[in-house]
């Protein structure tokens, strides 16, 4: 019935309609919200057969989270089955969806959001060619959106930021100016023979400030900057001081700190200008600033064509810079940035994992692995399963590979050896440790790990009252995790759940906390066999991968959900999940190389347009979308 239980998706459900979602509202929560005492002035009785849902979008949706997130109905009311309410939210999901998709696809509203902290500590190492963490000071990030610290829902600007962003720019300006190579990129032109002080001035932020802001200057900004050198002057600073105050200006200018597009005063949608292209590409894929290549494209007015922005994704994939994104956006997909921060695994019990050189290779795996396959242009389904990895000698000998020729101490691709059990995702220490507890391994969190972060179907919440898992005691025999599991599943009140959730994690048994092959568990054999709702059978890690393999459209369409929310910066609308379901059938055509995945995100109406005044107006609506001017 759901990804979740890897059988069809409840909207597909032959016989779900809209009587059957009403009739789920009439039964589950008419009771709070009917008539004029409707909670929340909700009524459900107000929903009608034969109208737009779009109409009503807002308590549609609203309807559908309550009832996955479990608010609705109240505790102490009848509680409908799990099928039921899957069913409900799976139909209303996609219904919507479908809806939206009939209109044609609509750009995203134009947010305003600061660079993160690691953007600005990229940003600042381009922008002044310093290798030095400039932002190691600044204040974390949280995470919005889908789940990343690039989302707009979170990146205001508070009063401690302004001040340690002028601290940032003070410190990273003054190690640039003591280090030669930087300091000639950022001072190219020094008073002296025919250039005076003011001259030099002048030559310098003409070059500096359209780096900074990524764009042209506008009429009167670099004599803004002037006015911070004559007053640094004023008071008696030397020119070099003098300039480095101004520089430290821009720096500390909204122009430089937030991504901000001028708005679409039209009403209908518009391709995004040359030099926002440029910084929409950069962000993405490098996490920074545009390089000169991707700027003087904008000059030329060349970004906007399909074929170069298909080059340019292949330039910058194969980028070193690219192994950054590949970082960010893996280690927050897979939740494995944790690793050694909320998740520690129990260091007496598992002393090899802290071996630094294993720590770090375990760690990295994971996105080495995603950079190996967007450079290469590989399949991602090897996400899934692969005969490759990417490793180190220390990872090599802690998976027990043996001799592998070429092999040294910086991770590279290796094929890995034959009965190994790695490949893929699913053989990664990492994602062994990020959904074990710190002592014992976890069915349970492993499979919740693979719905959420694979499957994209997450788990719903566990009621307040469950029961804990039972540790075996002294004196008694000691029993399996999994025949522990199977005495918490006889609770119903955990069964209906846990059916769907523990078969995939027991597929896992076989790997330890911290990712090493066993074949025991409490002095006996471990039993790695699953059996879905659905009925589907599988043995063991390589036996979950097949059955992963069947439903590999499941898990793509949540990476290229995923990857657009990231590229986007926020997260997505109804619209967005329509240019999805665009780039899934381009996919789908080329055999889901990875080049595609990015190739089509550029591509995709979210990425390349901004929304008009009219936000009803989709791409190719009542007008041809015009190109906005450079600005």
């Amino acid at each position: 019935m759901l990804a979740l239980a890897l059988s069809l998706p409840a909207a597909a459900q032959p016989g779900y309609d809209f009587a059957r979602a009403q009739a789920f509202l009439t039964t589950s929560c008419k009771a709070c919200h009917f008539g004029k005492g409707a909670v929340g002035g909700f009524d459900v009785m107000k929903f009608v057969a034969g109208e737009p849902m779009l109409a009503q979008q807002g308590n549609w949706a609203r309807a559908a989270l309550r009832v996955k997130n479990g608010e609705m109905p109240p505790k102490g009311a009848p509680a409908p089955s799990l099928d039921a309410k899957e069913a409900f939210t799976h139909w209303v999901d996609t219904s919507l969806r479908v809806e939206a998709c009939a209109t044609g696809i609509t750009p995203g509203r134009a947010m305003v959001r600061r660079l993160n902290r690691t953007e600005y500590t990229a940003t600042v190492r381009d922008l002044l060619n310093i290798p030095v963490n400039a932002g190691r000071n600044l204040p974390a990030d949280g995470a919005g959106g889908e789940g990343f610290d690039n989302a707009a829902e979170t990146l205001f600007l508070s009063p401690i930021h302004a001040e340690k962003y002028l601290e940032a720019a003070k410190e990273a300006l003054d190690y640039g100016n003591r280090d030669p190579r930087s300091r000639s990129v950022m001072i190219p032109v020094e008073p002296g023979g025919d250039v005076s002080e003011l001259e030099a001035v002048y030559k310098v932020l003409e070059v500096f400030v359209p780096r900074a802001f990524r764009r042209p200057v506008r009429p009167g900004e670099v004599a803004s900057y002037v006015k911070l050198y004559h007053a640094a002057r004023a008071k008696k600073m030397n020119w070099e001081e003098s300039v480095l105050y101004a520089m430290a200006g821009v720096m500390v200018s909204p122009k430089f700190l937030f991504h901000a597009e001028a708005p679409n005063e039209s009403a209908e949608p518009r391709l995004a200008g040359q030099y926002e292209m440029a910084s929409r590409l950069s962000f993405f894929l490098w996490g920074s600033m545009p390089d000169a290549e991707l700027m003087r494209l904008a000059r030329e007015g060349k970004l906007q064509d399909a074929e170069t922005l298909r080059r340019q994704v292949v330039r910058m994939l194969k980028a070193e810079k690219s192994r950054e994104f590949a970082e960010n956006f893996t280690e927050q997909w897979l939740g494995t940035r944790e690793l050694g921060r909320d998740i520690k695994p129990d260091e007496k019990l598992f002393p090899e994992y802290y071996e630094p050189e294993v720590m770090s290779g375990i760690r990295h795996e994971p996105f080495l692995f995603l950079h190996e396959i967007l450079m290469g242009n590989l399949p991602l389904t090897d996400l899934l399963d692969s005969d490759w990895t990417v490793v180190a000698t220390k990872l090599a000998r802690y998976y027990n590979f043996g001799t592998i020729e070429g092999l040294r101490q910086q991770p590279i691709k290796v094929k890995i050896p034959p009965g190994k059990h790695r490949g893929g995702l699913l053989g990664m220490a990492a994602i062994h440790a990020v959904s074990s507890y710190p002592h014992r391994t976890s069915p349970v969190l492993r499979g919740k790990w693979i719905l959420e972060n694979l499957l994209g179907t997450p788990a719903p919440a566990p009621p307040p009252d469950v029961p804990e898992l039972k540790d075996n005691h002294a004196g008694e025999a000691p029993k399996t995790l999994r025949e522990r599991l199977e005495l918490h599943r006889a609770n119903p009140v955990c069964a209906s759940c846990h059916s769907r959730i523990d078969p995939m994690g027991f597929g896992l048994e076989n790997y330890d906390v911290v990712g090493r092959w066993r074949e025991q568990d409490a002095g006996k054999p471990i039993d790695a066999r699953g059996v879905l709702p659905d009925g589907t059978e599988f043995d063991g890690v390589d036996g979950l991968k097949k059955v992963l393999a069947t439903r590999k459209d499941e898990v793509i369409r949540n990476l290229s959900s995923k990857m657009l929310a990231y590229a986007l910066g926020r997260g997505l609308s109804l619209s967005d999940r329509c240019a999805v379901d665009r780039i899934m059938e381009a996919l789908r055509r080329d055999g889901y190389q990875a080049h595609t995945l990015i190739q089509e995100i550029v591509l995709s109406v979210p990425f390349r347009y901004q929304r008009g005044s009219d936000a009803r107006i989709p791409v190719g609506g009542s007008a041809t979308p015009r190109e906005a001017e450079p600005r």
